[in-house]
């Protein structure tokens, strides 16, 4: 009894050394949704492709950080194990087993018992545990041994049901259900020695550890394996054990032993400090109920559950705190003490230590920031600003909203920035004394000070103020520099400083400011290897972080380079608080604040990402080589597999034909659509945040679109030569309708020309009758004026006669002068006739116009009229109408009143117009 009392005391006092820890491995957890697959996975292992395999239900999974893939046997059977063995991946299900290859990009079966007769029809055999020992192959059901050396196939059955076996060094265990354990030799067993305890016992797990021998049983605990059989092991953590439900174990390096439990998650044991940390619902895990284990290369853990998978980086540099209870809120500010943790957020201040959370007293509220000072927790909220010591929390002052506290680089002087404006705290060890700046109250954000009597302050909204102070910090001059440098965006400026030199970063730029020029001027240094950056905080001298393009950097300073190292963004991906990242350095780990936690990274951490990238790319669904074609207007989806998946998974990104942009690769898969036909290369590559490193190239090239096919080109051919075809004998089918129309038309034109020629000849004939007329009308008109001629000849007879008559006394000479003059101007009778008929054809016209107008004239009018449109005189006139000289002139006066004519108006060039 008293050393059961002795035992009970020393299992408690050790109690309360093993606690809890609250700081946990990242988990990375994977639901059927993600897998598209079943709810059990009986067995976890990665592959030599670096792959992780896991036998789930009906399926085998695949996944390589991008892809999840899943298979089915060909008898749709249930798979329960797996082995992988080179670039095979044995399998093990109901009454089959066989192995897995991968060609092409998709996974292959081979069976090895297809129509082999190894199981009895009777019992329902499954592969549960598939090892190897001795250089064979075990394939191991609730019933029989099957040993496999490549060719043959040994059957060794057993008298009772078997839970597992178990390869330790050179010896076999088989872990019967009731009858405890037993050693095989070749095909004999025994029950070892002492260890009868065992019986009716479900074992689940036989570990070697440093020369020991663990056995981990379902419901009793851990044992070890002694010189006299079997003894309890004797840590603290092997009662919660027996209550836990033990379904795997396994010991992994740096002394730890990770149990996976049915009811309570996973246990990670320091076997150093005798430390534990529980993974389960409560925190990060999806379900309590652990039935596998497996471990990738870089020591991390896979955890096969009992609906999902996770991924449980317990050999990561960082480590987290989860607030699961909603109790804390946002955390913008965390901090170590002896005990736990101090902890500044948006519901308050809280001491956590023991596993509890403990509210300060009157410390509702927003809490802004910590800051460990003379040995004392100095913390800025919303109603003031607090020193907590020993457990114990004291109000210094009531000024509203401490935002940030920072020393000088110059002395033991702190700085705060608050709501109103800045405190200063020139005595440490007295906090409850501070002065304020005046001339500047307003929201400050952030202060620093590198020169005796200035500090720079950044305003909360917008501005840079230099304070020029006394030695007693009274204010001199408040100058606003980025209105004298003339920057107009000069919204949310953050102030750095680094070795003593103070930084402004405004709206993505770098600036120092030059006291000789009295402004800002950019710095080369900075702007060269920090751009893009939207936050930075200081860690120590120097280290300090950035935010970049969304992804967190551990920056230090080595040599005259700056050294970086990637955090992966998904350790905090949706969960830092904007323009509130704050870090609490302790020793060689510093802390810093999510939205539902904090995290805690090493300082000496260094990611050194993989190059080694694997490309994998499909279009609908087929593997596509490098160097291959694809078709035009097809999806292709290049996977870039690091095989990495833990905390030095590379930071990758991607040029597409050799762009200028970098695109960042999501999750690892790259999606390319609407690629124009021809050569193109897709390079990979790593960014450490300063640099890129090309590690892997991609080259395909994307097939003429169908209708630049060879078969459409030749349909396009046949096409154009069809219509060519069918033009030429459609031309010529036009051109000789054209002919036909052409001698048709030649035709009417021919008809027309010899109508036309016939018109054209009768129209000569015309004036040919014409020409003849007018000859003819000429030689009317010669006649009459001979018909003129003659009749002055005989007027100037008459007046010859006249003339002899007034001259000549002698009678009979004047008879025969008489008679001598008349013959000689004789006018004939006939001649006067045809003198009248010619006058009246050459004047017909005339007379008829006449005649028409001027219907009372009478024909002796109209003969007056001929005769002076031919332009007669009045003596002319007088023997043609035989009458005297004054009866021409009486006849042509009484003709101008028939024509209405005044006595200005000339008649003969009256009748000429007619």
């Amino acid at each position: 009894m008293k050393s059961i009392l002795l035992k009970s005391v020393f299992f408690f006092f050790i109690a309360l050394q093993l606690q809890a820890q609250e700081l946990l491995p990242f988990v990375e957890n994977y639901s059927k949704s993600d897998y598209q697959g079943d709810n059990q996975i009986w067995n976890v292992v990665q592959g030599n492709d670096d792959a992780m395999y896991f036998a789930n239900n009906h399926y085998l999974l695949r996944y390589d950080g991008v892809k999840w893939e899943k298979y089915t046997l060909p008898n749709k059977t249930i798979i329960r194990s797996i082995l992988i063995e080179g670039d095979k991946i044995y399998s093990g299900s109901y009454k089959e087993f066989g192995y897995w290859y991968r060609k092409d990009g998709t996974m292959h079966y081979v069976s090895i018992t297809k129509n082999l007769r190894l199981f009895d029809e009777r019992d329902n055999e499954e592969i549960w545990k598939i090892f190897r020992f001795n250089g064979s192959l075990y394939f191991q059901s609730f019933n029989d041994v099957f040993i496999y050396n490549g060719k043959t196939i040994k059957k060794i059955k057993f008298p009772f049901l078997i839970s597992y076996c178990f390869a330790v060094d050179k010896n076999l265990y088989v872990a019967s259900v009731q009858d405890g354990i037993f050693k095989m030799n070749d095909k004999y067993i025994s029950n070892p020695k002492g260890w009868d305890i065992l019986k009716k016992t479900v074992v689940h797990a036989i570990e070697k550890h440093q020369n020991k021998t663990y056995i981990f049983t379902q419901k009793k605990g851990v044992f070890v394996v002694d010189k006299n059989g079997l003894k309890s092991w004797d840590n603290p953590i092997n009662e919660t054990l027996k209550s836990a439900t033990i379904n795997v174990a396994k010991f992994i390096k740096d002394e730890k032993l990770v149990i996976g439990t049915g009811n309570r998650g996973i246990i990670i044991l320091d076997l150093k400090t005798n430390s534990y940390k529980n993974i389960e619902r409560d925190n990060v895990l999806m379900n309590n109920s652990v039935l596998s284990l497996g471990f990738d290369k870089e020591n991390d853990l896979w955890l096969g559950l009992d609906n999902g998978i996770a991924h449980v980086e317990v050999n990561s540099p960082i480590s987290f705190f989860y607030d699961n209870s909603g109790l804390l809120g946002s955390v913008y500010s965390v901090a170590t003490i002896n005990k736990g943790y101090l902890i500044a957020s948006n519901h308050g201040i809280f001491e956590y230590s023991s596993g509890k959370f403990n509210m300060m007293p009157n410390t509702q509220g927003q809490g802004w920031n910590i800051s460990l000072i003379d040995g004392k927790y100095v913390i800025g909220h919303n109603d003031g600003t607090f020193s907590y010591e020993n457990g114990l929390l004291t109000k210094i002052n009531g000024v509203s909203g401490g935002w940030n506290m920072s020393k000088s680089s110059i002395n033991d002087t702190y700085f705060q920035s608050t709501y109103s404006g800045i405190l200063v705290y020139d005595n440490p060890s007295d906090l409850s004394h501070y002065k304020i700046i005046k001339d500047l109250a307003k929201p400050i954000k952030y202060v620093a000070q590198n020169k005796k009597n200035e500090i720079w302050a950044a305003d909360n909204y917008r501005g840079l103020y230099r304070v020029v102070l006394d030695d007693n910090y009274n204010t001199l001059k408040v100058e606003n520099v980025t209105q004298q440098s003339k920057i107009v965006n000069d919204f949310g400026i953050k102030i750095f400083e680094f070795r003593k030199e103070i930084l402004f970063l405004i709206n993505n730029i770098w600036y120092t400011y030059n006291s000789i020029a009295g402004k800002l001027e950019e710095n080369e240094l900075f702007n060269e290897n920090f751009k893009n950056v939207t936050d930075i905080v200081s860690i120590d001298e120097d280290h300090f972080m950035v935010l970049q393009n969304g992804i967190l950097y551990h920056i230090y300073f080595e040599g005259n380079k700056f050294i970086w190292n990637i955090i992966q963004e998904k350790y905090y991906k949706g969960k830092l608080i904007n323009e509130n990242l704050r870090i609490f350095k302790k020793d060689n780990d510093y802390l810093f604040n999510l939205d539902d936690g904090f995290i805690s990274l090493k300082l000496k951490y260094e990611n050194k990402q993989n190059s080694k990238i694997e490309i994998e790319a499909f279009s609908n669904d087929v593997l596509i080589p490098n160097e291959s074609k694809i078709k035009f207007n097809t999806e292709l989806r290049i996977n870039a597999i690091s095989g990495i998946y833990g905390a030095s998974k590379p930071n990758l990104f991607y040029k597409l034909d050799k762009e200028k942009d970098y695109f960042s690769i999501s999750d690892g898969l790259i999606i390319l659509n609407n690629l124009s036909s021809g050569n193109h290369s897709v390079e990979i590559f790593k960014h450490d945040g300063a640099n890129y490193e090309k590690v892997s190239v991609y080259k395909f090239k994307v097939a003429e679109p169908w209708y630049f096919s060879f078969w459409m080109i030749l349909l396009y051919l046949f096409v154009i030569g069809a219509v060519l075809f069918f033009y030429y004998r459609w031309n010529k089918f036009r051109y000789t309708q054209k002919l036909k129309l052409q001698a048709e038309e030649l035709k009417h034109q021919r008809e027309i020309l010899e109508m036309e020629l016939k018109k054209e000849n009768e129209l000569n004939l015309q004036e040919y009758e014409k020409h003849i007329l007018e000859l003819e009308l000429q030689s009317k008109s010669s006649e009459v004026a001979g018909k003129s001629l003659s009749i002055a000849k005989q007027t100037e007879m008459i007046d010859k006669i006249q003339g002899i008559l007034e001259t000549e006394k002698d009678f009979s000479k004047l008879k025969n002068e008489i008679k001598k003059a008349i013959k000689i101007n004789e006018v004939n009778k006939h001649e006067w006739e045809i003198f009248e008929t010619n006058l009246n054809q050459i004047h017909n016209e005339f007379i008829i116009n006449l005649s028409k107008k001027y219907p009372h004239l009478t024909p002796k009018d109209i003969k007056l009229c001929v005769y002076l449109k031919m332009n007669l005189s009045s003596k002319e006139i007088a023997p043609m109408m035989n009458i005297s000289f004054r009866g021409v002139e009486l006849h042509r006066y009484r003709l101008r009143k028939k024509l209405n004519l005044n006595q200005d108006e000339n008649l003969s060039k009256f009748l000429l117009s007619l």
